[in-house]
């Protein structure tokens, strides 16, 4: 795993734990929900199967749950837009 690797899988390891602070703090100033935070969590938990095709095919195999959770996380988080499709499938499973 590579050192700029590891960050991703640390945060997306920590996100359920932070998830709930997120969604209070966002609520109050008007950007977000805690049912949209968790409603996160559950897009990318749900494309832990498409990743493991990708990651198994050596990136032949995209589902439509990867490709949503992709999306998300690059819209969602900074370090995430600079890291690959194989990166990111690799830190989903890694949750």
């Amino acid at each position: 795993m590579s050192k700029s690797f590891l960050p991703i899988v640390l945060l997306l390891a920590a996100a359920p734990v932070c998830a709930g602070s997120f969604a209070s703090s966002a609520s109050s100033a008007g950007s977000a929900t805690s049912g949209s935070t968790s409603g996160d969590d559950k897009v990318v938990l749900q494309a832990r199967a498409d990743a493991a095709a990708f990651v198994a095919s050596d990136g032949g195999i995209r589902g439509a749950r990867l490709e949503a959770a992709l999306r998300l996380l690059r819209e969602r988080r900074a370090d995430a837009r600079a890291a690959s499709d194989m990166q990111l499938a690799q830190a989903i499973l890694a949750r």
